[in-house]
């Protein structure tokens, strides 16, 4: 017999990864053919879609601001309402704000379990990132506000997936006790380290030998984009090798950073989305070396994607992106958070055989990370949590 699971988030947006995880559940779901899905999302208009066994709600939601893809769920009556009408054997909060406390409260009046995904380190991605890593004394204070916070909402959970081990110990540390390591996934089908099957270097007049660099991702402060751009122009202007060139693709509030930078150098190339995943692989496939400038990612999919396509990746050691990286290949990642470090690392990293390394990181991509191996175990802790519910419903039928 098959279950309801109902999903809500104010993270889904284009090209996310949040969208990302849940199209790919919605996927799982129509080739297990036993479960229901539900989907209550913020959206532009109010509307429903109905594709059994996929539903989805969305409720009209403004924007967060004129250049965000996310939008900032309102109607809460409206999704109380939702809530009670599907009548889900199991809730799925997945951002830590206004429509999580709402979740756990109506969970609890239709006695059903709620877990919770830990998608953004919002401490580190919003508190630290507005600040400036400043250590000053409101940061400090606001910071400590947030792992309280975070304490609060998510122990309220029956469970909390987190997305990476050494994430899961700091959340431990904060005081959250139910927490359970639980990664995402690959699309092992389309992401492999094939040779591309389209020519987009001659489609965006990049030449066939340049040292092709490539970001995906939102373009926003905390995704480091400020540093993604002076790592590019230190390696433009300073490095005795010449054949440096940016792709980045993706879109977000830091557009005109982009445009700015790409009236300064012709060998920056920007994308503002691709919705096709084969298409998305066959980008992956073209560049020399990923580079990821983030340093409060929570997983970093992108990370696991481009690995799964051969394109090896470089980043900032001490995030928790270095568990998604073969054994001693992280340590030619850069050691200091600043664009000197990062273009140095890149550098040392045009030194080894790239393709090689690509090859054996796909092969433990494919082995480690793949969406069935992830949401199945998933499964495991939805019917976990269910049990525990229908346990507890039980004894309180009892007492009474």
């Amino acid at each position: 017999m098959g279950i309801k699971i109902c999903d809500i988030t104010q993270f889904y947006a284009p090209g996310g990864g949040v969208k990302r995880y849940i199209d790919e559940k919605q996927d799982y779901i129509r080739q297990k053919k036993e479960d229901e899905h539900f989907l209550i999302i913020p959206g532009e208009k109010t509307f429903s879609i109905h594709a059994p066994p996929i539903h989805v709600f969305s409720i009209k939601s403004p924007l967060i601001n004129q250049f965000s893809q996310h939008r900032i769920l309102l109607n809460l009556t409206e999704v109380i309402n939702l809530l009670h009408e599907i009548k889900a054997d199991i809730i799925e909060a997945g951002d830590p704000y206004q429509s999580s406390w709402l979740v756990s409260w109506t969970a609890k009046k239709l006695k059903v379990p709620v877990v919770g995904y830990y998608h953004s380190h919002f401490p580190d991605a919003y508190v630290r990132t507005y600040f400036g890593w400043k250590n000053s004394f409101l940061e400090k204070a606001f910071f400590t506000f947030s792992r309280w916070y975070a304490e609060e909402i998510y122990n309220q959970f029956d469970f909390t997936f987190v997305p990476t081990l050494s994430l899961l110990n700091l959340l431990r540390s904060w005081g959250i006790k139910n927490g359970v390591h639980l990664s995402l996934g690959v699309d092992t089908k389309t992401f492999t380290p094939d040779p591309p099957k389209y020519n987009y270097r001659l489609k965006l007049e990049i030449p066939k030998d340049a040292f092709l660099l490539l970001y995906v991702g939102r373009l926003a402060k905390e995704k480091n984009i400020g540093l993604l751009l002076k790592t590019f122009f230190f390696l433009q202007d300073y490095s005795s090798k010449k054949d440096y060139w940016l792709l980045i693709i993706g879109d977000g509030p830091l557009r005109n950073e982009i445009l700015k930078a790409i009236k300064a150098s012709n060998r920056i190339c920007w994308i503002p989305r691709v919705d096709s995943k084969k298409e998305l692989a066959d980008y992956y496939r073209s560049a020399d070396l990923f580079i990821h400038p983030g340093i409060v990612e929570t997983f970093g999919l992108v990370t696991i994607e481009s690995q799964a396509c051969g394109c090896p990746v470089v980043g900032f050691r001490g995030t928790h992106m270095e568990d998604l990286v073969g054994e001693g290949f992280n340590e030619y990642w850069a050691d200091r958070k600043d664009f000197r470090s990062l273009a140095e690392a890149v550098e040392k990293m045009r030194t080894l055989d790239l393709k090689t390394i690509g090859k054996n990181l796909a092969l433990n991509v494919h082995q480690k990370y793949s969406w069935r191996r992830s949401f199945e175990k998933l499964w495991y802790y939805y019917y976990e949590a269910i049990s525990n519910s229908f346990i507890q419903k039980g004894a309180l039928r009892y007492a009474s």
